[in-house]
């Protein structure tokens, strides 16, 4: 079985990486639309530990995930994990 690479999003929080699809700023009002629609329907995690949120994680899945790390980090993180799968 292949093994699955994990995306760090902060506080000892994984997401499989693969299943990534997005990772966004939570500022705007179409994103805070999401979090909302997201939380209604039963689809949205929280991973921020109570913190504020700073990045949206959309996932293949249909999941929303927040994360208290920045989206810069977040993507930077997922950005190194793609590298070493290359080499």
């Amino acid at each position: 079985m292949p093994k699955q690479k994990l995306l760090n999003i902060g506080f000892g929080n994984f997401v499989v990486a693969a299943r990534v699809v997005a990772i966004v700023n939570p500022t705007s009002s179409p994103m805070r639309r999401l979090r909302e629609d997201s939380r209604q329907e039963g689809r949205l995690i929280d991973a921020t530990q109570g913190r504020k949120t700073r990045s949206i994680i959309v996932t293949d899945s249909n999941h929303v995930v927040l994360s208290a790390i920045q989206a810069e980090t977040v993507g930077q993180r997922f950005s190194q994990e793609e590298a070493e799968d290359d080499q």
